[in-house]
């Protein structure tokens, strides 16, 4: 290899460590392009590592050895080492690839965070042109044909640097790794591009590889100034980080197929992809205008309007049950209970309930009734809920506790006599208050 090529492999490494606001969480996962990012980072930016992180994705004992040899590397370089594995029962909306790196990155961001750094990859030029085509067969917009070139909080040295490269340079400093079995077995879509397409494709059209860069480069530039756009509309709101709150005036003008654009930007800020169909439907419902009122997107999501506002966050797990606590207090989503405080001035969010008997707070159902409530029998919840003005996500997410497996508070709305009224026995008391409204 020659000198000129590992100058420039450490100078990429180089410019991307201290451009970086933040130390680097290297990602590796003991293969040859992650192996070789580890060795030139240590060589260039030592004092830029946080700590080298390595995930198990659980499929063997390849995968395993894999993971023990980067942790082995890391601590032999002088480094921390973090190392995860793929939980049991992870769940498995798409294809197994798709699940790994879900997976993956939710571990490497969970540890990035912990570490104030940015998570950071050894994907190639050659991972891009295949991400590129694998998106342009899939039907993808123009957000994603911008693949790995996209504005993102994960930091790529390498993406300008070919595969071979990296391979020429690891053999000349040494560099060892672990080839993994399954990236030639054609059961993965992108081993099946690598292996058989893309080289039936560079026999037809030579150019290939450059015609999909360049792809990929306008995309991005697009998407960059989508993303300007949508940052000023979203500012102007309030923003979590599964929430964005927008004005729905920021989106008047706007046709539907622009508002489709829109929207795909807006839910990734929140960390939702939105397929076609979610951005249709999300167009669909800003352009009615409405004054309340939601649509549910996939994954748990919803888009509700709200006081003049478009709100999209995930919906809680209302399937939760959690025992309200002796002492102490307890957060259920977006409401804290609290025991033995002094009652609250409003009545409905406090309640006595019998100091023998377990209470439950969970997520009310269809078909819920509160038990008798000053001289009202048995009602069912849903109606208590809209009679206080109770509507959209605030109906679905709000909880109900339950005694006995009868419910005997609606938090802030009502209280049956059970949670009320105290014939001499022993009572705890409870305050419910909102932590965000």
């Amino acid at each position: 290899m020659s000198l000129h090529s590992q100058r420039a492999i450490r100078e990429a490494a180089y410019r991307s460590a201290y451009a970086a606001d933040t130390p680097l969480l290297l990602a590796i996962s003991g293969g040859l392009d992650s192996m070789t990012l580890l060795h030139v980072m240590v060589s260039v930016a030592r004092e830029r590592i946080a700590a080298v992180a390595t995930f198990d994705h659980g499929s063997g004992e390849f995968a395993s050895a894999a993971a023990a040899h980067v942790v082995d590397e890391a601590r032999r370089l002088g480094l921390e080492a973090i190392s995860g594995r793929l939980a049991d029962g992870a769940t498995r909306a798409g294809s197994l690839e798709a699940m790994w790196r879900a997976e993956r990155y939710r571990f490497l961001r969970r540890a990035a965070g912990k570490l104030g750094a940015r998570v950071t990859t050894a994907h190639t030029r050659d991972d891009q042109i295949e991400t590129v085509l694998m998106r342009e067969m899939r039907g993808s917009g123009a957000r994603g044909l911008a693949g790995l070139a996209a504005n993102s909080d994960v930091v790529r040295p390498f993406l300008d640097v070919q595969r071979s490269e990296l391979e020429s340079y690891a053999s000349a400093q040494g560099v060892t790794w672990l080839e993994d079995p399954s990236n030639t077995s054609s059961r993965f879509f992108r081993n099946r591009v690598r292996a058989d397409l893309l080289p039936a494709l560079r026999r037809v059209d030579p150019g290939i590889d450059q015609s999909l860069l360049a792809i990929a480069g306008r995309a991005a530039a697009w998407r960059a100034e989508l993303d300007a756009i949508v940052e000023r509309i979203a500012s102007r709101g309030t923003r979590r980080a599964t929430t964005v709150v927008v004005a729905q005036s920021e989106l008047a003008g706007y046709g539907h197929d622009s508002l489709r654009i829109v929207w795909g930007a807006l839910a990734a800020r929140a960390g939702l992809a939105l397929d076609r169909r979610g951005t249709h439907r999300c167009a669909t419902f800003t352009m009615q205008g409405p004054r309340g009122g939601s649509i549910p997107l996939s994954g748990g999501w919803i888009l509700e309007a709200r006081r003049g506002e478009l709100v999209l966050h995930r919906q809680s797990d209302v399937a939760q049950l959690l025992p309200l606590p002796r002492r102490g207090a307890l957060e259920w989503g977006r409401f804290r209970f609290s025991a033995d405080r002094h009652p609250a001035a409003d009545g409905t969010w406090n309640a006595m309930l019998p100091a023998g008997r377990e209470a439950i707070v969970r997520g009310w159902l269809p078909g819920d009734r509160l038990a008798a409530s000053a001289g009202q029998g048995a009602r069912r919840v849903k109606r208590y809920l809209s009679d206080a003005g109770v509507v959209g996500s605030d109906r679905v997410n709000w909880p109900v506790v339950v005694v006995n497996d009868e419910v005997v508070w609606i938090p802030g709305v009502r209280r049956s006599d059970a949670a009320t009224v105290r014939s001499g026995g022993p009572a705890r008391h409870y305050v419910c208050e909102r932590t965000l409204d």
